[in-house]
């Protein structure tokens, strides 16, 4: 093993399907790294648990078992404020963003010169409506926070950051991870990762709960005004091209 230490946050919620192969995936993309993956098992009501536990039979696999359901940023927030690590990605569990592109956003962070690494969403993984509606939510984002016009809860984050998150996001002071990182005072950037359809169930998150997800957050941002440095936001460390996926979080509530 060699380079920083790796940790892996992942939320798991309605994810039983997939929670294997995403392991094995994971596995196979930082082979020769020092890393350690922790599933944030958010009081999920399929046999996510029972499968997490299972998967920890590997020492380099951690459960953190929620009895109470508090939504996807939240948990993980709780899985970043459980590890040590040099280094931290957030992941989703229904393989919508591929394990794959891991070490694309490790590999730009390690250059030192940004706070944290968005993969930056492309591709046709959800409907035309959804697409559109979350495109601008992530422009109006940008605007109000300096995060990159297509991040996503795909990043790979330094300690700072990963700080920032710790602090806010548990105590309900920022409604997201995203949105957390974005006001942490570190320039940011993304790098293209196409994303694909989810293969296994649906999304839990419901049209008027994305709307009211979407306004909430975007009156936080609003009234905490623009404060992160913008400098390699846009950057890209990647052709568009990048590794392209599998498929990411059902969420949510």
């Amino acid at each position: 093993m060699s380079g920083p230490r790796v940790a892996v946050v992942v939320p798991v919620y309605g994810n039983e399907a997939t929670l294997r192969p995403l392991a094995e995936r994971l596995a196979a993309a930082l082979a020769g790294r020092d890393w350690r993956l922790r599933l944030v098992v958010d009081a999920s009501p399929d046999g996510s648990l029972a499968v997490a536990r299972e998967l920890a039979a590997d020492p380099r696999v951690a459960v953190t078992a929620l009895e109470v359901n508090v939504g996807q940023h939240r948990a993980l927030a709780a899985g970043l404020a459980d590890e040590e690590a040099d280094v931290w990605v957030c992941l989703d569990a229904d393989l919508q963003d591929p394990p794959e592109a891991v070490p694309v956003l490790l590999d730009r962070l390690a250059r030192g010169d940004v706070g944290a690494v968005f993969a930056g969403r492309r591709g046709r993984y959800e409907s035309p409506v959804r697409r559109v509606t979350g495109e601008l939510h992530r422009r109006v984002a940008a605007r109000l926070t300096g995060l990159p016009p297509d991040a996503g809860a795909f990043l790979a984050l330094g300690p700072a950051v990963r700080d920032a998150v710790v602090a806010t996001v548990p105590a309900g002071d920022a409604p997201s991870v995203v949105l957390a990182a974005g006001l942490a005072g570190a320039p940011l950037t993304s790098v293209p990762v196409a994303r694909d359809r989810r293969p296994v169930g649906t999304s839990a998150w419901t049209a008027r709960a994305r709307l009211r997800q979407s306004l909430r957050s975007l009156a936080w941002a609003a009234s905490r005004g623009v404060s992160a440095p913008r400098a390699g936001r846009r950057g890209r460390s990647s052709p568009p091209g990048s590794p392209r996926s599998g498929s990411a979080t059902a969420r949510r509530r």
